[in-house]
């Protein structure tokens, strides 16, 4: 597989990016195209160690003279640079130059560049940000986690469609689980989005368990669950911040007393299994689903092993014929989709 990774996105600039790639062109068995400034790629591989580009196998580079600022606006960026890092890998992909792309930049300009560049699978109304989200007992995948902050019930639905599709292909569950988060078990609570949206989740030809709330998504009671954007995008902050707040508290905790260290000492290879489990470097990035091509979106703080991660992922995901099998079960469900949408002949998204 041929994998293109944004080596100017992120954070901390090139070093993690190159890392990483170096890494994986080791371990892996992907020629792996680094996307970015030529001239400073060479550099901050020569400040690595790793010797001439020429002689590194499965390493190539392809030059973007331009870079998308991580806090500007996402349309004007993509739009003023079309020569950034972010549209040219995305161009690799639209081409067949590239299997898939990976960026730990700037997310909106990620999504708007995918659009852009790679346009929606046929049938898909709006793409959404899937997330691995850690659970008690396995992972379940949150989407949308930030893509569309309004979203109507169709939306949703197509969500939970592509949702149930990565977690068959990415991680082998033959009937994965859908819930719909909300404020209660009940069919009848909720807001006008969550009511509207169970008739046509029952009506997807998906394994759908009806509305789940907050608590249910950590315990794992379904493998998916949907929801709009913004409140999506709330749960997860919230759980990362909680978790790090938890993992702070047990360390100050412990050094109180000699007899809590010691009892910490015993419990070294839980803590150290929990704090893995917990961590979001483990999953590899946020597929972007729903856009014509296998995009990977990675946290801002990215380590190298983040991006190693994803970019084993990306493999993965690009093998599985992802795009292929979204597409298919949109077909299935497009009757469904079109009764519920308005017929006022309004475009919805970009691109």
């Amino acid at each position: 597989m041929r994998i293109a990774l944004d080596a100017h996105g992120g954070d901390f600039g090139l070093r993690p990016n190159l890392e990483g790639a170096l890494a994986a062109a080791k371990k892996l068995n992907h020629e792996l195209l680094l996307v970015g400034r030529d001239p400073e790629i060479r550099e901050e591989l020569h400040r690595l160690g790793a010797g001439p580009l020429e002689k590194l196998e499965r390493i190539k580079v392809v030059h973007a003279s331009q870079v998308v600022d991580m806090a500007a606006e996402p349309v004007e960026e993509c739009r003023s640079k079309p020569d950034s890092s972010l549209m040219v890998g995305a161009e690799l992909v639209r081409d067949g130059k590239a299997d898939a792309f990976i960026s730990a930049g700037n997310s909106g300009a990620i999504m708007v560049a995918s659009l852009l560049k790679l346009k929606r699978i046929p049938g898909i109304i709006r793409p959404a940000i899937a997330v691995p989200y850690p659970t008690t007992n396995s992972l379940a995948l949150l989407l949308d986690a930030g893509a569309n902050m309004d979203c109507k019930p169709w939306h949703l639905v197509q969500f939970a469609v592509m949702g149930s599709i990565f977690m068959r292909l990415r991680f082998g569950l033959e009937n994965p689980s859908v819930g719909l988060l909300s404020i209660g078990e009940e069919e009848t609570k909720g807001n006008a989005l969550v009511i509207d949206a169970i008739p046509l989740m029952k009506g997807a030809g998906i394994n759908f368990k009806g509305p789940v709330e907050g608590g249910d998504l950590s315990a794992g009671l379904t493998d998916v669950v949907v929801t709009d954007g913004f409140t999506g995008n709330v749960v997860l902050k919230l759980s990362e911040g909680l978790a790090h707040s938890i993992f702070q508290i047990i360390k100050e905790q412990i050094r109180r007393k000699f007899t809590y260290k010691i009892g910490a000492l015993l419990m070294k290879k839980i803590f150290t299994s929990l704090r893995k489990k917990m961590n979001p470097e483990e999953y590899g990035g946020a597929p972007l689903l729903g856009v014509n091509g296998v995009v990977l979106i990675c946290h801002g703080k990215s380590t190298p092993k983040a991006i190693f991660n994803a970019i084993e992922a990306a493999g993965d995901l690009a093998a599985s014929g992802l795009i292929t099998q979204i597409q298919k079960h949109m077909d299935q469900v497009k009757d469904t989709i079109s009764a519920a949408r308005p017929a006022d002949g309004r475009v919805e998204g970009l691109g």
